[in-house]
């Protein structure tokens, strides 16, 4: 669902005056150390013999081990308790709907994968959604911070919400929410949780292209199927029986049959409106199959020498998605040598660096390899919600994810630039290098929720999703551009994702660099970064922080 390479492909037009006009931002800055140790770390999480790093089976085991021994090789303490590994249980649900028959002003049998996609995280061999009244909830929104509130006065026990895709801010005429950028409001993962939360039976997305960044073909492939998820003790009976998504053209007709025949973005996005009952029932049955396994996050620590109960965590994912269909070559191992033995390889050189100076960080310094990310960002989330630190003494979540494989660049792009203040520490940063910083080149994508730093925001932690930009040092934007092109198009969660010699890692080593300097200052301060005003993330923080 994400495209963690895009920083590269789409970043917003250069600040006036950078690059060729700045002789300083031209000179190469890599620690050519780091560069190398990077490239020698990628070769080996890139290796066939890794299997694509998919969670479970021999490939896990020979990375997490890989891991693991490097940071014993740095002499870093195990960070979980005496242990190197957290254990993140997972549950592998495959759901199976049948026709989704809808009875009432509108009569229709929708067709799953066609006119529907429908799952459901109830770990239960079968599931009925029976006479479910259909409700239009608007976006199914609840942000007081923006005196919001879809539900305000809905009761929806036993009734399944048909919700917008994004936000009220997409798109609209007048400025609401944060205008064309999304916010957390406007995932669909919030959908479904917000739902929940009100106790509705089943929730269902309308799909829109622009507003979701992504045609209904990505649906079709990828909410279909096993989809693997945290195991919970009940069960994850506290979601909804049923979530899905459904057409836009089969919701126009559910909504004209109750008299929404308007723009229906448009429609909820009136001062008074209310939910509307859409005088027609919804029953669907699901079958599911259900697998049990645990996976593992390696954790290791470098104690702060005088504030060593206050942390700076930097994380990377070590999985990818394992072996699969031969590619035109005949290769089927996915190596995911970009997305992302290059993150974990540049967290492994951060952590070295730290361990070489001669005076040890104040605080101390988490480095955190989860798994599950192209999962859905499970081990980022099981730690989110199994904390092995407190995180009201988290200070920062630094995360690596993807790093581009074409040298240095002059510009630095953060994805949903403008949350919390450690796009200062960036920007200041850059500014002594004589770089340029960007936000998100598609912030109506989203992209800010799709990767593991997420999870981090999501319990108040300010977190950091950075990447080098697209304007190479050697090669300007065209050979950026180019190249990041030929990633996406051919290379991106493909076999072709491999580890080759001749690959530039001083890009890694730049970005790796950087946030080793941001970690090590934020290491050495007393305060601690916050969110910026308007963030969704600014309440829980503060609350946690009291």
């Amino acid at each position: 669902m994400k495209f963690k390479y895009a920083p590269i492909l789409a970043i917003t037009a250069l600040i006036a005056g950078c690059a060729g006009n700045d002789k300083k931002a031209a000179e190469s800055t890599t620690d050519t150390a780091m560069a190398a140790d990077i490239k020698q770390h990628i070769a080996v999480l890139a290796n066939d013999s890794m299997l694509g790093r998919k969670p479970f089976g021999p490939g896990e085991t020979k990375t997490i081990n890989y891991i693991l021994n490097e940071f014993k090789k740095l002499g870093l303490e195990p960070g979980n308790n005496g242990s190197y590994y957290q254990e993140v249980p997972l549950v592998e649900i495959t759901s199976t709907p049948a026709d989704m028959h809808i009875s009432g002003k509108e009569t229709a049998d929708l067709k799953p994968g066609v006119d529907f996609v429908a799952a459901t995280r109830r770990e239960v061999d079968t599931l009925n959604l029976k006479n479910s009244p259909l409700v239009f909830a608007g976006f199914g929104v609840v942000a007081p911070e923006y005196g919001w509130n879809d539900y305000k006065g809905l009761d929806v026990k036993g009734k399944t919400v048909l919700v917008l895709v994004n936000d009220p801010g997409f798109k609209a005429k007048e400025k609401l929410f944060k205008g064309d950028t999304m916010s957390y409001y406007g995932r669909w993962t919030y959908k479904y949780e917000e739902a929940a939360r009100q106790g509705a039976a089943g929730v269902i997305i309308i799909h829109q292209t622009e507003p979701a960044s992504y045609g209904w073909q990505v649906i079709q492939t990828s909410f279909m199927g096993a989809k693997l998820h945290l195991q919970q003790a009940d069960k994850h009976m506290n979601r909804c029986k049923v979530e899905g998504w459904i057409t836009e053209d089969a919701a126009k007709k559910l909504l004209a049959a109750a008299g929404i025949t308007e723009d229906m973005r448009d429609y909820a996005r009136k001062k008074d409106f209310k939910a509307v009952a859409l005088n027609s029932t919804a029953s669907v049955a699901i079958t599911n199959k259900l697998k049990y396994a645990k996976s593992h996050n390696v954790i290791a620590t470098l104690k702060g020498s005088t504030r060593r109960n206050e942390y700076i965590l930097y994380s990377a994912h070590w999985d990818h998605l394992g072996t699969g269909k031969p590619d035109a070559k005949g290769d089927s191992i996915y190596n995911g040598a970009i997305d992302n033995a290059s993150g974990v390889a540049a967290v492994l050189a951060v952590a070295k660096k730290f361990v070489s100076q001669k005076e040890k960080p104040q605080r101390s310094i988490v480095f955190l390899m989860v798994t599950a990310e192209e999962q859905g960002l499970l081990g980022s989330e099981y730690y989110g919600t199994h904390p092995v630190y407190p995180l009201n003494k988290t200070v920062a979540n630094l995360n690596l994810d993807a790093l581009s494989d074409f040298g240095e660049t002059r510009n630095l792009s953060i994805t949903g630039k403008g949350q919390n203040d450690l796009d200062d520490y960036v920007e200041a940063d850059a500014k002594a290098h004589g770089w340029t910083v960007e936000g998100d080149g598609n912030p109506g994508s989203g992209g800010y929720y799709r990767s593991d730093h997420f999870n981090f925001a999501k319990v108040g932690v300010p977190a950091l999703d950075m990447h080098t930009g697209n304007d190479a040092v050697n090669g300007g934007k065209e050979l950026g551009e180019k190249r990041g092109n030929e990633y996406g198009d051919t290379k991106y969660h493909q076999p072709a994702d491999n580890y080759y010699p001749e690959m530039n890692t001083n890009g890694m080593a730049q970005a790796a660099d950087i946030l080793y300097r941001i970690g090590l200052k934020l290491s050495n301060e007393t305060t601690f970064p916050g969110w910026k005003p308007g963030s969704e993330f600014k309440a829980i923080r503060e609350k946690s922080m009291k």
